[in-house]
């Protein structure tokens, strides 16, 4: 029975985003599993719809025995801080060396994000793979799974034996992808050898508002990539990019294990081929004052509720989930007072305003300054704060288990939370950063989402899986905040001149 090691380090990094992950941000459990390591790793993993709980489960099927590490998470922001690295890192590769020494390793597997930068390591994934590389030496396979939006560097093609990637955004099929992850390492270890291998990288960035695999082109490309495994006998890969990390390998990559050089290089080129057209990737925004409208204009016949994205604070790509545009513009056209208590944004991170509705209690009015005004990547800060008189209509722990299609089974831990309403809007507050992907969170505050006429959530694609069944219409809004929808509007200093900005 193959000893395999497994461990997890996922952190997806807005270089531009106001904010570190600093060890705090990996052991909160805000939103991702708080670190965790040992037995205890694998006992909070299983059962997940994560890739590791994937692995988790496929490791039976493939008679693997588990030698679980560590597995460390934290919410998307700027770069990880060196410290925090190497807790992580040094974790790591201390359970690799110790497991190699008392009882042998057969393989490792990686539960990795594929986009995570450190202060110190621009390729970090690369840098973890390279020091675990040196422990167990070339022969040890090493495999990972990845998230569809890492930017893939040839060293981390290089130093691991054989990667796979997310096929869905929103990624509700991170456990399948584990599972294929299992099937890559099973091939390995039956042919004694490195799988052959291909890859190739598109020359621009795509932006996240036009990644989605529910619309075109993404979907079209990904029944693609599924039809070319099943005649190649390959496990392609796409990753499309996280198009806000300034390192010179931010790009979109095609790659893929075969069962011979020729049958992979063919199925590479021809997916590559597919997705190489610039023009289907261009993606259209509405300005926030905008969307508001527009919303107002379907939600009066609609019979579910129009959900707008606020996509540039979005806190799964970088923002901080308190930015004020979007409810500036809702209170501007009064869309509370056509719609009373039924139009709701979320989440908004504020613990102290969080606080103050606990301190007050339920049926309590505060003066309030609402969210923040934070740095954009324009130079100029996000709207002000709103001021205004606030009705405390719940409260909560922040404790919830998500129960939507995106990471199914996962506790998030917001700290004190509430629901505020002012002019007729609801917006439920939380002390925690956490991307409202899963309708529950808005229960979680007494906020009823299929009641609503509009809701705002600070989420770009994710939301889709959870919101997009039960809504009328979706919109995507661009209020001011941290995480640009179009990367060329970003102040990149390393991306190569190769590299176009926009497709």
């Amino acid at each position: 029975m193959p000893r395999i090691l497994i461990a997890g380090y996922q952190h997806e990094t807005n270089t531009f985003a106001p904010s570190l992950a600093d060890w705090d941000a990996f052991t909160r459990g805000d939103a991702f599993p708080a670190f965790v390591r040992g037995a205890q790793m694998q006992a909070v993993m299983t059962g997940l719809n994560m890739a590791v709980g994937g692995f988790i489960e496929a490791a039976r099927a493939h008679g693997f025995t588990l030698v679980p590490s560590a597995w460390a998470g934290a919410i998307p922001s700027s770069c990880v801080t060196q410290d925090a690295f190497e807790r992580i890192a040094g974790a790591i590769v201390e359970d690799a060396r110790a497991a190699r020494d008392h009882g042998g390793l057969d393989g490792i597997y990686l539960d990795l994000h594929g986009a995570a930068v450190a202060e110190h390591a621009l390729d970090s994934e690369g840098e973890l793979l390279a020091r675990l590389r040196g422990v167990v030496g070339p022969e040890l396979p090493i495999v990972a799974s990845l998230d569809l939006h890492a930017n893939v560097s040839l060293r981390m093609l290089r130093e691991a034996d054989a990667m796979v990637a997310y096929r869905q955004y929103p990624h509700v099929d991170m456990a399948d992808t584990g599972v294929l992850a299992a099937e890559l390492l099973a091939r390995h270890l039956r042919a004694g050898r490195r799988l052959p291998g291909a890859h190739r990288r598109l020359p621009y960035l795509i932006p996240l508002n036009a990644q989605s695999t529910w619309m075109q082109p993404a979907q079209g490309v990904y029944d693609e990539l599924r039809a070319l495994d099943r005649e190649h006998g390959t496990l392609l890969s796409f990753c499309m990019g996280f198009p806000a990390s300034d390192f010179a390998e931010c790009a979109p990559m095609v790659w893929g294990h075969g069962p011979s050089p020729d049958a992979v290089a063919r199925a590479v080129q021809r997916l590559y081929e597919r997705a190489a057209e610039p023009a289907q990737w261009r993606a259209d925004c509405l300005d926030a004052g905008d969307a508001v409208a527009r919303a107002l204009a379907l939600a009066g016949n609609a019979g579910a509720p129009v959900v707008v994205a606020d996509t540039q604070d979005n806190p799964g790509a970088g923002g901080d989930s308190n930015t004020t545009g979007m409810l500036h513009a809702l209170l501007a056209q009064q869309a509370g007072r056509r719609h009373p208590g039924r139009v709701a944004l979320g989440l908004m991170f504020d613990p102290a305003a969080a606080r103050a509705a606990h301190a007050a209690g339920v049926g309590a009015e505060l003066e309030l300054a609402l969210g923040t005004a934070v740095p954009t990547f324009t130079g100029a800060p996000s709207d002000p704060p709103v001021h205004g008189r606030f009705k405390v209509l719940a409260l909560a722990d922040g404790r919830w288990t998500l129960a939507g299609p995106m990471m199914t089974g996962v506790s998030v831990q917001l700290g004190p939370s509430a629901c505020l309403e002012i002019d007729g809007v609801r917006v439920a507050v939380v002390s925690g950063k956490k991307q409202l992907l899963d309708r529950g969170l808005l229960r979680m505050v007494g906020i009823h989402p299929e009641a609503m006429k509009i809701i705002v959530v600070k989420s770009s694609n994710h939301f889709r899986a959870d919101f997009t069944p039960h809504a009328s219409h979706v919109l995507v809004a661009k209020a001011a905040g941290p995480m640009a929808a179009d990367p060329a509007d970003l102040p990149w200093t390393r991306l190569p001149a190769d590299i176009r900005r926009r497709p």
